[in-house]
């Protein structure tokens, strides 16, 4: 017998049901057509909740042939029913199991989860040169694993060590569901292998950190001319060398937080400076969370999710062709993980932090 959603959980989605209908009805406002920021927050949220609920009416259904079936069995009056039955409810529990951990992901999480398009930093940390080069390899990860999605993965801000590294790499990432399997990259990871460097054959340790935030909406942020101070420079490269004439780069500073961002990516300044504004309202709205989370954090014990970067959450081995979730205490092949499959690592961590929240209600 499976087990129904906890009451708590269903009361949550009777809630959003009535608050899908009440968007739906001002989709029906002639005014919302001439208000394009708010039309937009509208059906953005109502396409949410609609996910939701239809995930919901899947399970219902599941759920319903699942008892039918149960008591047919039951029953034990036709044998060929009862044959039937036996036959189809394995797999009514495999797809009710599935339907329902996908519907508490959503459930559970975050509203920033749902965000599209992420903007994903990676830095060297400790180790040097080595520690870029590993930057890089992260990088390539990533691409991969946006390659098997089917996201769109594209450099914003690159800036590369003297041996091909990167020391500081960010990235837009878009497509479905791509800052909530992202969000879970966010901390230190070190790696653990003999550099290309290395003359003796010792294996070093070096680190990198990789932050990602949800890519503001306009509708998230609004950020004054004011409130921000705009210089251009020419671009360069490694070493610090001018690769041109023109002051194409753009560096803003949002001057209420302090927060810069810098642009160098386009031969075009105009190119540059959206890219860094879409930087900025990332950095704006990420700050202004952390500050939400901050205040809930000294109200209670713990916190899922906190997304502490300083945080070491995973170990690359190489000699052992080993990768260990440290959150989890998991290893998986160094091997699968380096072609960008990190479907497996998602899967499990996800399923924690599920448990994790279900122990709040």
């Amino acid at each position: 017998m499976v087990e129904p959603l906890l009451p708590i959980l269903v009361q949550k989605l009777d809630e959003l049901a009535e608050r899908a209908r009440v968007l739906e009805a001002e989709t029906m406002d002639p005014s919302l057509v001439k208000d394009q920021m708010r039309s937009k927050k509208v059906f953005g949220e109502l396409g949410r909740l609609r996910k939701i609920l239809t995930m919901r009416e899947k399970l219902d259904k599941l759920y319903s042939q699942i008892v039918e079936y149960e008591e047919i069995i039951a029953g034990k009056d036709d044998e060929e029913f009862i044959e039937l039955a036996n036959e189809e409810l394995p797999g009514l529990g495999t797809a009710y199991e599935e339907q329902n951990e996908t519907l508490l992901d959503y459930l559970l999480a975050d509203e920033t989860s749902d965000a599209q398009a992420a903007i994903l930093e990676i830095r060297a940390g400790a180790g040097g040169d080595e520690a870029a080069l590993f930057a890089k390899d992260l990088a390539e990860i990533y691409k991969r694993l946006c390659d098997r999605h089917h996201w769109k993965m594209k450099p914003m801000s690159l800036t590369e060590s003297d041996l091909g590294g990167f020391k500081e790499a960010i990235y837009s990432i878009e497509g479905e569901d791509a800052f909530r399997h992202m969000r879970l990259e966010m901390g230190g990871h070190r790696v653990q292998r003999v550099p290309a460097t290395e003359t003796q054959g010792r294996i070093h340790t070096s680190a990198a950190t990789v932050a990602v935030l949800p890519e503001a909406e306009d509708v998230d942020v609004v950020i004054d001319d004011k409130d921000i101070e705009i210089q251009t420079t020419t671009s360069s490269g490694p070493g610090g060398q001018h690769v041109n004439k023109t002051e194409s780069a753009v560096r803003i500073t949002h001057l209420k937080t302090g927060i810069v961002v810098f642009c160098q990516e386009e031969r075009s300044q105009h190119k540059n400076k959206a890219k860094a504004m879409r930087m900025l309202k990332a950095k704006v709205l990420d700050y202004e969370r952390q500050k939400v989370e901050s205040e809930r954090a000294a109200t209670r014990k713990s916190q899922v999710g906190s997304g502490d970067r300083s945080q070491r959450i995973r170990t690359y081995n190489y000699p052992q062709n080993r990768v260990t979730d440290h959150r989890i205490q998991i290893n998986y092949s160094l091997t699968t993980v380096q072609a960008g499959d990190l479907d497996s690592i998602f899967a499990d961590l996800m399923r924690k932090e599920r448990e994790d929240k279900l122990k709040e209600l």
